[in-house]
């Protein structure tokens, strides 16, 4: 029924990123004053919708959480509305849970603030919110509604037919064969009327639910990617060339801060390339901005196949989005990666494998996840833990900030469902963390831009079972170290 998924889309007003490819949920971990608190964020899949929201205290003594969710345009961000009470576990009075109102699409941020032993602290998550689906209409109701529409068809066509039949009679006279006929013709009359406006409106229907669904349902921008391969006088300026392409969803937003981009990490775009089937290559790749709006960036030496390309940007208004493409590249001969730029050789992912949990580094070193027994499960937050060791098997002691950060994780499901970009405060990107942190007129935590535990972790929770390989990155005296590990996540 056509009709019942228009009914669907009528309930949304606006449109996930899905930041992250097929994995919705916003994970933060950060400092409320004294207290630390991971905080989980499912965003509705409709828009007005309601967002589910878990805090799990990790660090003082909480007595009270109240949250409100704020909308953010770029510039002058709204109001907040009355705070909502989180209500505590009754198993663990750590764990608080609740629900706040998303009414419309874009950058949200929801302003958590925490009274406890120590006095009151805040913080605030930023959280992209989109429409990513229609509601079904419920069977019974579509039924009940069918059956109406029968039955005010039925009853116009009689109700033609009667008048036409016996509008001229005296009382109790009976029609003759000549009314009856007039009757009759004006019920296929009617019939056909009826039919026709019933088309129509079909026909108006579905164009309107085409055109609300491409105004309201979020599509992440089409991204163009094209290989420029280098002439044989400069044997070694092979790049990517990357083109966002025309964007109906941001136009609709009415605002400039929608449109530009903003620096994450410092840079505009962050593109992974993934060699696919066997997943056995990964690049994490930063281009340039050029004068026309496309981006480009020279490629390090890397070897023919499919690969899979991911984009992470954020717009002006700290809504993040990772845009999909593929391309078929031939041998390419570039130079060394370097800086920011790194990439990582790994043996060919197997479904059937035993999960992998020491990776060897290039450097000699060897990178460990350190796994606690219980079977990863999908839907569950859990930290991952990775120590970084030296030649000796001894924590490195010469780690430093990579992009501002103590690491950089990828997640990757088998069948590329699933691709998220993590840190250790989480699923959120820094340059949307620092404009509701502002907002709200809380202090971002800087790394100290000395050396590094030996020691990363990153919270996360694998939206769906299957099978994962992760690509963990850290950065060694200047040079980017990426362990690859592969992990069974169970229902």
């Amino acid at each position: 029924m056509r009709a019942c998924r228009l009914a669907g889309l009528l309930l949304m007003l606006g449109p996930f990123a899905l930041a992250h490819v097929g994995s919705p949920n916003v994970y933060f971990e950060g400092a409320a004053g004294p207290y630390k608190l991971l905080v989980t964020v499912n965003p509705p899949a409709m828009v007005p919708g309601i967002a589910q929201l878990e805090v799990r205290v990790t660090s003082g003594t909480v007595n009270s959480i109240s949250v409100s969710p704020v909308y953010v345009n770029g510039k002058d961000q709204g109001l907040p509305p009355t705070a909502d009470s989180l209500q505590p576990s009754a198993a663990d009075p750590q764990w608080f849970t609740g629900k706040v109102w998303m009414m419309e699409s874009g950058s949200w941020e929801v302003r958590v603030e925490v009274t406890g032993t120590q006095g009151t602290g805040k913080l605030a998550v930023p959280v992209p919110v989109f429409a990513r689906h229609t509601m079904p209409m419920q069977k019974t109701l579509g039924a009940l509604l069918f059956g109406l529409l029968l039955f005010l068809s039925i009853g116009i066509v009689s109700i033609a037919g009667a008048a036409a039949r016996e509008g001229g009679l005296a009382a109790a006279e009976i029609p003759s064969p000549r009314n009856r006929r007039i009757g009759h013709i004006a019920m296929a009359v009617a019939t056909v009327l009826v039919v026709t406006i019933l088309a129509f409106g079909n026909w108006w229907w579905n164009a309107q639910a085409d055109d609300l669904k491409h105004r309201v349902l979020y599509s992440t921008p089409p991204l163009r990617v094209s290989f420029n391969r280098a002439d044989s006088s400069t044997p070694r300026t092979d790049h990517l060339r990357l083109l966002i392409d025309e964007d109906f969803w941001h136009k609709t937003r009415k605002d400039q801060w929608s449109m530009s981009l903003i620096p994450d990490h410092g840079h505009l775009m962050h593109v992974f390339l993934l060699r696919v089937p066997a997943m056995d290559r990964f690049y994490h790749l930063h281009p340039g901005q050029a004068s026309d709006e496309s981006f480009a960036v020279r490629l390090p030496a890397m070897p023919a196949g499919k690969y899979k390309i991911f984009a992470d940007i954020v717009r002006g208004t700290g809504f993040p989005e990772t845009l999909v493409s593929e391309i078929d590249l031939p041998d390419v001969k570039g130079e060394p990666s370097s800086g920011d730029d790194s990439g990582v050789t790994a043996s060919p992912f197997e479904s059937s494998s035993a999960p992998v949990n020491v990776a060897q580094l290039s450097d000699g070193g060897r990178m460990v996840w350190e796994q606690n027994t219980r079977e990863l499960k999908a839907r569950q937050v859990s930290w991952f833990r990775f120590r970084v060791e030296n030649a000796g098997h001894q924590p490195a002691n010469d780690l430093e900030p990579y992009m501002g950060m103590a690491g950089h994780a990828e997640f990757v499901r088998s069948d590329l469902s699933v691709f998220a970009h993590v840190h250790p405060a989480g699923s959120v990107p820094m340059a949307s963390l620092m404009i509701v942190q502002r907002d709200f007129g809380v202090p971002m935590d800087h790394i100290s831009m000395h050396a590094v535990p030996a020691e990363v972790s990153f919270p996360y929770g694998f939206p769906q079972p299957g099978e994962y390989r992760l690509f963990v990155q850290v950065k060694r005296c200047g040079h980017v170290e990426t362990g690859v590990f592969d992990a069974h996540v169970g229902n």
